[in-house]
């Protein structure tokens, strides 16, 4: 559902006050967070959803990421995870075995356990996992908190959705698809594992509302106006052509109509901002870190080969809570 939609349902909703949820659906944040002890808090969030690619073994490997990624956005270690599925009686049931095994391969790469599931026919194959996580309950990172001066960065590359789209209609070259996979099936585990040593403001994972809308959600939270440079923004290659050729997403126009008033993209040309618009699955995290330690942050993952991206910068709150220039 597009972001619009949700916030207007989500703000009507009843809600109990209690001192150890630390994060709530409040703040549009990734995952829910419950504080059990001084020393543990809970992290939990589930997500699923239709396959992007005919292969059933990478669809499970991608939905699994996807859903992982919210644990590692919050700064905490994934635990448990349970399959939610939704199969066809018609389909052949390997297919199903396939979608799994991807799915159960991540869980393992994430060090956390597969404890079950729940399943129903469906006339579509939808997959994913619900998962559970825990941190420090004093070091759980929010997507809000920014501060003036801040440097932005995000890990991975943007238009998969745009790939994914080319790829529907047979114009998607090898090369694009191959690598857009190459990002989803990472785990932002590596990222994530960098990042928690080092003084981050905010941090969130690029998926449905696209780059810029969850980019939103964090300069909104926090108060401030995020500003990016448009010719450090990464991207797959080939998505520039694709966007040009209006292979774009539905998403990508529903995340536009929802904040698009609250951005400035001066001269950023249409091509660009369809990029930045289009809905990520198992998208990288974007995170606000202090000036001072950025030098060491980008050693450390450059040392570990993880790509990272330093994007921009976060300041006063100005006319726009986005400003692309």
């Amino acid at each position: 559902m597009g972001p619009e939609v949700l916030s207007e349902i989500l703000h009507n909703l009843p809600s109990v006050e209690d001192k150890n949820l630390i994060v709530g659906f409040e703040k549009s944040d990734d995952a829910a967070v419950y504080k059990l002890t001084e020393d543990i808090a809970i992290i939990q969030t589930l997500d699923f959803f239709t396959p992007m690619t005919d292969d059933p073994y990478i669809f499970g490997q991608i939905a699994a990421a996807n859903s992982l990624s919210d644990v590692y956005a919050m700064g905490g270690q994934p635990k448990t995870a349970m399959n939610i599925v939704c199969f066809p009686q018609k389909l052949d049931i390997k297919i199903l075995g396939e979608i799994l095994r991807g799915g159960a391969e991540k869980v393992m790469e994430a060090g956390a356990v597969l404890s079950g599931g729940h399943s129903i026919h469906d006339p579509e194959v939808k997959y994913g996992l619900s998962v559970t996580g825990i941190a420090h309950p004093d070091k759980i990172l929010k997507n809000h908190g920014c501060e003036n001066g801040d440097i932005l960065i995000c890990t991975k590359k943007l238009g998969t959705g745009i790939v994914t789209t080319a790829s529907k209609v047979n114009l998607a070259s090898k090369e694009a698809i191959d690598e857009s996979v190459k990002q989803m099936i990472t785990l932002n585990k590596y990222a994530a594992e960098v990042i928690v040593n080092y003084p981050i403001t905010a941090c969130t994972d690029i998926t449905g509302f696209g780059f810029l809308g969850h980019a939103y959600e964090m300069a909104k939270g926090s108060e401030k106006s995020l500003v990016f440079e448009g010719d450090f923004i990464p991207y797959i290659t080939e998505a520039k052509e694709y966007a040009k050729d209006f292979l774009i997403t539905t998403g990508g126009q529903q995340n536009r109509n929802f904040i698009g008033r609250d951005i400035d993209f001066g001269k950023i040309p249409l091509w660009l901002q369809e990029i930045m618009f289009d809905p990520q699955t198992s998208g990288g995290l974007l995170f606000s870190v202090k000036k001072d330690s950025v030098s060491a942050l980008m050693k450390e993952f450059k040392e570990k080969n993880i790509d990272a991206y330093i994007i921009g910068s976060v300041e006063e709150k100005k006319d726009k809570y986005l400003i692309v220039r």
